[in-house]
């Protein structure tokens, strides 16, 4: 299977060559140039499957030059029960109609894990796989779980260095200690002036400098990311929104055929896409609901069609959420309108920071997308009710979720189920979880944690425990203009 650039320019690739490189020469994201299918054989094969044997099986249909025998391998790594105990996807009922999908059983506690545990492993084989004899140098612009979630799957790897840039003021207490405590030899992390955008625009300026790229492979470096803008990243994506499927019809929740709603807390549109992708290969799909925060740009461009980034930015509760440019929104207008429209778009929305797309593109997204925002106080009350109501202890971002998903049932008075992605520990987010069911104000830093132990009775984590005990080894604090001179320091 080939992959082409989103804004068409960016020539033909194959899916190892993708993985390496992240993000294609034209400054477009990579996708396969047609989709596998799924038909309810396949379906019921994959229900008879556990979850590493499910994510080897789908991801094959992407990625064929890579062995199943290879990606079965991985995946057993990658999702065994070392990594997450007790399985990597389950689903808890919560009301008549929505099924939690737990993305976050994994070693950082967030839903990230479920694709960088198995994507360092499939860099690594492309790399073999195209001969790339230079260090690969993989940069990585964070809100918050996607920096500790990469620099815990990437660490110590060989033929890799890493280096990770959060917004000084973006995350959480929890997710920083996460970061600036990360072991390994081929790590580095940096906090940045500014916001996610902030930082994610200026990785995107490294991967298309042409000076940076050229004098750091003369030093025998190359760049790639870590990112979903980086096709490897987001196709492990694809395979729980399907398990999920079949864990629901296996146990009779649903009958084979019958169509599911999604809901997703959606930033940069990476995680309601992969849900996109298995509707279009034949997931029986209803509506793909797509919940904002306070930065409900998204929920703006599903109401209008208009996507603008020229607006207040808000650091809320829910950080990983707080995003204007949603970078993998390009990739659904690559599917729906084409390579010459998106990179058009893509073009206005870099010189004017917005753009409209047309008419019959619009009707297209909304035969499947419908957009909903939670400001501060709903998340809150969100968090709060589904505690008190169901037993149910959500962080702020499933919780916007969860809002959006009572919100379109209110609405739609229908009776089928709905998937709602949970995409972060509770526990990573303790201090706003706590106050949320309290109204008290929540102790400061690893505190929070045991305070809403305490409370609910609910076990930390793992991976989350004794976080402040760990000694902290990066604390630097750099200005958005600081970050090529970075990577020439990692690259020396």
């Amino acid at each position: 299977m080939n992959y082409v650039s989103t804004r068409g320019n960016g020539g033909i690739t194959t899916a190892a060559g993708a993985i390496k490189q992240g993000l294609a020469s034209d400054g477009g994201l990579f996708m396969p140039e047609k989709l596998p299918l799924l038909d309810s054989q396949m379906m019921e094969k994959l229900s008879e499957m556990e979850y590493p044997e499910r994510a080897a099986t789908v991801l094959s249909m992407f990625l064929d030059d890579y062995t199943y025998e290879e990606l079965l391998a991985d995946c057993r790594e990658a999702y065994g029960e070392s990594r997450f105990p007790g399985g990597a996807a389950p689903c808890s009922a919560v009301g008549s109609r929505m099924r939690i999908l737990e993305l976050w059983h994994g070693p950082t506690a967030a839903f990230k894990d479920m694709a960088l545990q198995i994507m360092p492993r499939l860099f690594v084989r492309a790399l073999k796989k195209t001969g790339e004899k230079k260090t690969a140098l993989i940069l990585v612009a964070t809100s918050g779980d996607t920096g500790k979630a990469a620099l815990e799957g990437y660490k110590d790897v060989e033929g890799v260095k890493i280096a990770v840039y959060y917004p000084v003021h973006g995350v959480s207490r929890v997710q920083q200690l996460q970061m600036v405590t990360q072991e390994g030899n081929n790590v580095q992390v940096y906090a940045v002036k500014g916001n996610f955008d902030d930082a994610q625009t200026g990785v995107k300026k490294i991967f298309s400098d042409a000076e940076q790229i050229n004098a750091a492979a003369e030093r025998g470096y190359f760049f790639s990311s870590a990112n979903s803008i980086n096709w490897g990243r987001l196709a492990p994506q694809i395979v729980y929104y399907i398990s999920a499927y079949c864990d629901l019809a296996a146990s009779g929740d649903i009958k084979y055929g019958e169509k599911v709603d999604i809901c997703v807390p959606t930033g940069n549109f990476g995680n309601i896409f992969a849900a996109y992708i298995a509707k279009k290969m034949g997931l029986p799909v209803g509506k793909l609901i797509c919940a904002s925060n306070k930065n409900n740009i998204l929920t703006d461009f599903l109401s209008t069609g208009t996507y603008d980034r020229n607006r207040s930015f808000y650091t809320t509760m829910s950080p990983s959420m707080d995003i204007l440019i949603s970078s993998n929104l390009e990739r659904l207008l690559y599917l729906v309108a084409g390579s010459k429209a998106t990179a058009k778009y893509m073009k206005e929305l870099s010189e004017k920071g917005k753009y409209t797309v047309d008419s019959d593109v619009y009707e297209k997204i909304k035969e499947d997308f419908v957009g909903y925002f939670c400001d501060e106080e709903k998340t809150s009350e969100t968090v709060d009710k589904i505690y008190r109501e169901y037993g149910y202890l959500s962080d702020t971002h499933s919780a916007v979720a969860i809002n959006a998903a009572l919100k379109y049932s209110e609405e739609t008075k229908g009776e089928g189920k709905i998937i709602v992605a949970s995409t972060a520990s509770p526990y990573k987010f303790a201090s706003s979880v706590y106050e949320a069911i309290t109204k008290t104000k929540a102790p400061e830093g690893p505190e929070a944690l045991e305070a809403l132990e305490k409370l609910t009775g609910v076990d930390i984590p793992a991976p989350l425990s004794g976080l402040d005990r760990k000694q902290i080894r990066f604390d630097r604090v750099i200005e958005v203009s600081e970050m090529p001179e970075t990577v020439r320091e990692n690259t020396r």
